[in-house]
């Protein structure tokens, strides 16, 4: 039990490492939290600060899923005893969390999007992939980043229950994973959604305002 604490913890201090802060600050001098949307992702960062942040924003959040999960693998291979898709789940989920509700940034972090695209990557490239196609292709059509978000994070589910349970990083039912992931981002994109379904969402736009 030891060590699924350990990883959540760790996890979930991998993910309050707020990128988008961190390069606001040092790019524009301000916190992005201040700014735009109020929201602390790579969209707002775009929107306020520009390309080279917002790039680097997406990069490192995507990252920090990426390497929570990996520490959950090693210390599965460590530890014999541990569930090692357990402490997959467990940490990719923390770590989600983690970049939602930071605890070195007074809670106020981004929608996980970035976070769990790293985390789907990691724990099975293939429907990472293909969620990630999805997302362009309606981000391209709509010009909006949330509804290929949603699109994304709603396939992740369909996938797992239609395509099996193989190929993901370590053997498990990821099933109830991936509608926890699921509604996660939901639940970050409520105000979106809510925005989309009276046509009244934010348009995509790479001009600094």
């Amino acid at each position: 039990m030891t060590i699924y604490i350990v990883i959540a913890i760790i996890a979930y201090a991998i993910g309050s490492i707020s990128f988008s802060v961190i390069f606001s600050r040092k790019f524009a001098g301000f916190d992005v939290r201040q700014k735009g949307s109020g929201n602390a992702g790579s969209t707002n960062v775009l929107r306020t600060v520009g390309k080279k942040a917002a790039i680097l924003t997406l990069l490192c959040d995507a990252l920090k899923g990426v390497v929570a999960v990996l520490i959950a693998v090693i210390a599965g291979i460590i530890i014999k005893e541990a569930d090692s898709s357990l402490l997959v789940q467990i940490a990719a989920i923390a770590v989600i969390l983690g970049h939602t509700f930071p605890i070195f940034f007074e809670f106020k972090g981004g929608k996980g999007v970035a976070t769990s695209l790293g985390v789907l990557l990691i724990v099975n490239w293939q429907m990472g992939l293909i969620c990630l196609v999805f997302a362009l292709i309606i981000m391209a059509l709509t010009r909006m980043v949330s509804a290929g978000s949603v699109v994304a994070a709603i396939l992740f589910p369909v996938l797992t229950l239609f395509l099996g349970q193989e190929h993901f990083i370590a053997s498990g039912n990821y099933f109830v994973f991936s509608i926890i992931m699921t509604l996660i981002v939901m639940f970050n994109h409520r105000t979106n959604i809510g925005r989309i379904l009276n046509g009244t969402e934010n348009k995509l736009s790479f001009k600094k305002k």
